[in-house]
């Protein structure tokens, strides 16, 4: 009578359809992404804006400079850890839906 429903590890693995080191190895994309991002965030917004540039435009320009530069990122480490075939169709599927107004016609 012990129904116990699979645990988020099997979750993934079923989900994602990788196995142990995938999902390892996903995640770690994630992470190395993310921190690069927060690390190198500052930086760029220096060099793009003086000191006492709005709020309002900081964080206009963080999310329209930083958000691809994560996107690329993330593809980057996914590639180099193994999960190219992860990340690259979710990463074409993004990059869909951000150009889509920009793009007459469609993007194959």
């Amino acid at each position: 009578m012990d129904e116990r429903k699979p645990g988020i590890w099997s979750r993934l693995k079923t989900k994602w359809g990788v196995g142990g080191w995938g999902i390892v190895a996903i995640l770690l994309a994630f992470s190395l992404a993310g921190s690069t991002v927060v690390k190198i965030t500052r930086p760029i917004m220096d060099w793009l804006l003086p000191p006492d540039a709005p709020r309002w435009l900081w964080w206009t320009l963080r999310i329209l400079v930083i958000v691809p530069i994560y996107e690329v990122l993330l593809l980057c480490f996914g590639v180099l850890l193994g999960q190219g075939r992860f990340f690259w169709p979710k990463q074409k599927k993004l990059m869909r839906f951000l150009l889509r107004p920009f793009v007459s016609g469609s993007l194959k």
